[in-house]
């Protein structure tokens, strides 16, 4: 993708935004994704909402008292909606699972790392409709896509900053200073970096498409490399450690946790620790939050070729996390193996390539079909 398919604002390099707004404040964007614009419209969220296996949240406010919010969680239904409050929202999380076309949109934000990448979650909304007052502890790109929304952005927040009591959401009471008071049209986009408050309320009926990019947390790269640690057996060596004179038989020495920690670090710190932690990070970053959907039925390279025959192409699947790591790839918190053929073909498809007819030998197919069964492509 050219860098002026971009999401950034006309002028502006990916350079300027990361130097001077990633993480550090917002920036408008107008806009910013035209290619959104009609894409979907808010029945199509709402029939989505109440399918298997899909991600929803439904929030409204009381109407007799809107200071008081519900929460219900998927599955939702018909009459979930219908007898709704006035003031509500549904979220659907990972939308790109269930429309790869919507997940091509990713590539306009090609200036972070892929492997960033959350999921692309929408809100569906009527006039009033907005899910409070709160700050998110990711980056998050919010274009509006149908509608207008009105979007309030006022003070940083952290892990200090008091909630509203009593509420099944997070839901701030104060966000401070308002340093921005803008409504956003479809095409428009709104970066908003981690910890800044913000609240947005529908204009009319709307959907805001929140593009998220987060990083793993402490927790889960310590119990990654744990995870990883088990496939090298020359770590399940029991530690020898000096043993000084101690008074007390019972006590765990600082002497001794300290040596422990010294064992751990010395590991880290070294090749090979540094391959096992590498391995490790790469795996974390390429696993899905969410089940990955099957869009098709098992298929054999025969009945993918008579497809391809029909018309039909492959490409890959927006909603896999595909990672790589010096020469090796990771898809879906797994390290795969390419001989030199399937390399060739995967990359391919990383830089954007459709297959189709024509384009793969006997061969091919059959590799191809492997990966259209493991979900890693998709039908277009």
């Amino acid at each position: 993708m050219k860098h002026s398919d971009f999401c950034l604002p006309d002028g502006m390099s990916a350079e300027t935004f990361l130097a001077d707004y990633w993480q550090k404040k917002p920036l408008l964007i107008k806009g910013g994704l035209p290619a959104l614009v009609g894409m979907f419209e808010p029945e199509d969220v709402l029939g989505l909402a109440l399918e298997d296996g899909v991600s929803a949240r439904l929030i409204s406010q009381d109407d007799a008292n809107p200071d008081q919010w519900s929460l219900k969680q998927s599955p939702l239904s018909e009459e979930d909606i219908d007898q709704a409050p006035t003031l509500w929202t549904i979220l659907v999380q990972n939308l790109e699972q269930w429309s790869p076309e919507l997940g091509e949109l990713w590539s306009h934000f090609d200036f972070i790392p892929k492997w960033q990448q959350d999921d692309i979650m929408v809100s569906v909304a009527p006039e009033g409709g907005s899910v409070g007052a709160h700050y998110d502890e990711y980056d998050v790109f919010l274009a509006q896509g149908f509608g207008a929304r009105r979007w309030i952005l006022g003070k940083m927040c952290d892990a200090d900053t008091p909630f509203v009591p009593d509420q099944p959401i997070r839901l701030l009471d104060d966000m401070g200073q308002i340093i921005f008071d803008e409504v956003l049209e479809a095409g428009d986009v709104l970066y908003v970096p981690p910890g800044l408050s913000h609240h947005g309320i529908a204009q009319n009926d709307c959907l805001t498409f929140s593009f998220g990019f987060r990083r793993p947390n402490l927790v889960q790269i310590i119990d990654e490399i744990a995870d990883v640690a088990t496939n090298h057996s020359e770590l399940f060596r029991v530690l020898t450690l000096a043993q000084g004179r101690q008074n007390d038989a019972f006590e765990l020495s600082d002497d001794s946790i300290q040596a422990m920690k010294k064992a751990v670090l010395d590991l880290l710190n070294s090749k090979a620790g540094d391959a096992l932690f590498a391995d490790a990070i790469a795996e974390l970053v390429s696993k899905r939050q969410y089940e990955l959907l099957a869009f098709e039925d098992e298929l054999s390279a025969d009945e993918l070729s008579d497809r391809l025959s029909d018309g039909e192409a492959m490409m890959l699947n927006p909603a896999c996390r595909f990672v790589r790591k010096g020469a090796a790839w990771y898809v879906n918190g797994e390290c795969v193996s390419f001989d030199a053929e399937a390399l060739a073909l995967f990359e391919r498809l990383i830089a954007g390539e459709v297959i189709s007819d024509g384009d793969v030998d006997d061969e091919k197919l059959q590799t191809l079909s492997g990966w259209l069964n493991d979900n890693w492509l998709v039908m277009v």
